[in-house]
């Protein structure tokens, strides 16, 4: 199963344009899932990304619109959690990982800072895969993009696209 992750959008708060470079991405790689790590801020955006896969949205710090704090979706034999991450003090690696293992999750998807990271970490037998996909429009001293989780059972493989 091919996953789109995106974060940190913010359509119609910081911008009135729709991310045109991720919905040629979309439309070029055509996932099954989308998945939001929040600050999406508008109902249009979420609307246009279900034009391409049913889509999964959690509330950040700018959203004002009616979204969880908090998602869990299973996919194959992995559990994906997402988040926006503003709710945390730090969002060290260690932090994110003891979050990870609290949710219950293979994968802890989570937004906020603008940057895109992606490390795997091993915990008290359990291994975590950490994933923010940075931010398609207002990237902060990182390039903008996106990026796709490809799960096949229980092997996770993540890429990232660059736009510039």
């Amino acid at each position: 199963m091919l996953i789109a992750v995106t974060s940190d959008t913010h359509h119609g708060d910081k911008t009135n344009n729709l991310p045109s470079l991720l919905l040629k991405e979309l439309e070029k790689r055509v996932p099954d899932l989308i998945l939001h790590a929040g600050d999406v801020t508008s109902a249009e955006l979420l609307e246009k990304l279900e034009e391409f896969a049913p889509t999964m949205a959690v509330r950040g710090n700018a959203d004002h619109l009616t979204l969880p704090e908090e998602e869990v979706v299973d996919v194959g034999d992995v559990r994906i959690g997402l988040l926006h991450g503003h709710q945390f003090f730090s969002l060290n690696a260690q932090f994110l990982t003891l979050k990870a293992l609290d949710m219950g999750v293979d994968v802890l998807i989570f937004g906020h800072t603008h940057r895109f990271y992606h490390d795997t970490y091993s915990l008290h037998g359990n291994r975590v895969v950490l994933l923010n996909p940075g931010s398609p429009t207002f990237p902060r001293m990182d390039s903008a993009g996106v990026a796709f989780l490809e799960v096949d059972g229980e092997r996770v493989r993540v890429e990232r696209v660059t736009f510039w």
